[in-house]
């Protein structure tokens, strides 16, 4: 059956190859259409996960959508970006221009469709480590304490934390030799240990750890492994106020069958991305979308039906269609003290760091680990176990063990009066704007 499969994928590219190159992607970047943006028009064929596709490569060059427009009704794909760089500027390096015209354009070869994206290319420099379980306050040094002991030397990696699950993707290096692990053997020991840190004490919710020698884009990644561990999913003692959450509405379109999703929260980076990646991973097909977040708040209007055709045709759906975008914007969220670590990299650097992080009774509620020419370069959101604000003294004491040049401290201490009176969560998903919604002009009528 696999390899009837197999071969189904490979007939599949073959043919999304073939109407590439006879209606080629065409590629516009306009400096002057726009005062504020530079305007990137793509038009091409149209596929399930175009969408998802064109906005992952520009936000990998960690640039700003401002504004989008998209329409793919019938068999073309057209869309309108404003992007700026993270300063706000227009983009004027030729050598970027000329990058995105090739990732984006006829001689593309970058980010393929979702099935090819994810663990099926070989790697010879390092091994991939996915783990998903239940989150708890010392977790992600446990797991950094049993690679060291396994000598394993983390090299990339980022965790995050959501709804009390936790999930992560880590490419490690074997430590005597620098490349990637492939003895069976020892993958298997990995995988157990690892996957025994990750139960831990907990018999209710599955731990589940993979690995492989695959190549993944780990941000996609993460956003599917928490979506199949059901993070987004809340228990009856959930007490969270539902006006900290963001604002997200489903109501269908019955004239033209399109379920019109509705998105308002305060504006990030990468906001986009992590929406886009939900409807996709959800199998559903955009067809129409109009994005606004110029100001403080971000507006994501989206026209969707089911990759079988049909839109949204029952309460349950609507209801997880909701909570599923809701997680997938609350991901991303980092509520705590962001630590940033950069000095020379060493085998046990990670394990190290984090132990002494557990060690003064904090919890890492999301990490982006690199190494860049023999540097490591880290950064840790972190609370107190307990749920409380990082006290100052604290900060100070693991500065002092780890290195006051070393670990910087970007942000302000939260005092727990103004944790009181307002969280950051609040202030996220806060101050939403009207809704310029076709619902709005009475075009669309409400779900039943």
């Amino acid at each position: 059956m696999e390899t009837g499969l197999n071969s189904s994928w490979d007939m599949d590219d073959e043919y999304e190859k073939f109407v590439r190159r006879m209606n080629p992607p065409r590629v516009v970047i306009d400096n002057e259409a726009c005062k504020s943006a530079t305007v990137i028009r793509v038009d091409s064929a149209n596929k399930h996960g175009i969408l998802l596709e064109v906005v992952q490569v520009l936000t990998d060059l960690n640039l700003i959508i401002t504004k989008a427009y998209i329409s793919s009704d019938g068999g073309w794909f057209m869309d309108v970006f404003n992007v700026t760089d993270r300063e706000g500027n227009k983009l004027k390096d030729e050598c970027l221009l000329e990058y995105i015209s090739k990732s984006l354009g006829a001689d593309s070869s970058y980010v393929p469709s979702m099935r090819r994206s994810v663990g099926v290319e070989q790697s010879t420099n390092h091994t991939s480590i996915e783990l998903t379980g239940t989150d708890r306050p010392g977790l992600l040094s446990e797991v950094c304490a049993v690679l060291t002991c396994l000598k394993c030397n983390v090299v990339n990696g980022e965790v995050w934390t959501h709804n009390t699950r936790a999930a992560a993707v880590m490419l490690v290096t074997d430590e005597e030799t620098g490349a990637a692990i492939t003895d069976p053997e020892r993958l298997s020991k990995i995988k157990e240990m690892l996957c025994n840190v990750l139960k831990g004490n907990n018999k209710t919710r599955e731990a589940k750890t993979v690995v492989s020698l695959g190549v993944t884009h780990t941000e996609r990644r993460l956003h599917q492994m928490m979506f199949a561990d059901r993070d987004y999913e809340r228990s009856d003692s959930d007490t969270l106020d539902e006006k900290l959450r963001p604002n997200v509405t489903v109501v269908n379109w019955h004239d033209k069958d399109y379920s019109v999703v509705t998105i308002r929260c305060k504006d990030r980076p990468k906001l986009l991305f992590d929406t886009v990646c939900t409807l996709t991973d959800m199998q559903y097909v955009v067809f129409h979308a109009n994005v606004d977040a110029e100001g403080a708040e971000a507006y994501q209007e989206y026209y969707i039906r089911h990759i079988d055709g049909s839109p949204v045709n029952s309460e349950a759906e609507r209801q997880r269609v909701i909570q599923c975008l809701e997680a997938a914007i609350e991901r991303r969220v980092s509520e705590g003290l962001k630590l940033e670590l950069c000095t020379t990299d060493r085998v046990g650097l990670l394990s190290d760091v984090t132990r002494i992080f557990r060690e003064n009774s904090l919890s890492v509620t999301r990490a982006e680990v690199m190494t860049r020419a023999g540097k490591a370069i880290n950064t840790f959101y972190v609370r107190d176990a307990a749920g409380n604000p990082v006290d100052a003294k604290t900060i100070d004491s693991i500065r002092e063990a780890i290195g006051q040049t070393i670990l910087q401290v970007r942000g302000c201490f939260e005092s727990p009066k103004s944790q009181a009176q307002e969280s950051p969560t609040r202030f996220l998903f806060g101050g939403l704007f009207k809704s310029r919604s076709l619902y709005n002009f009475g075009l669309v009528r409400s779900y039943s």
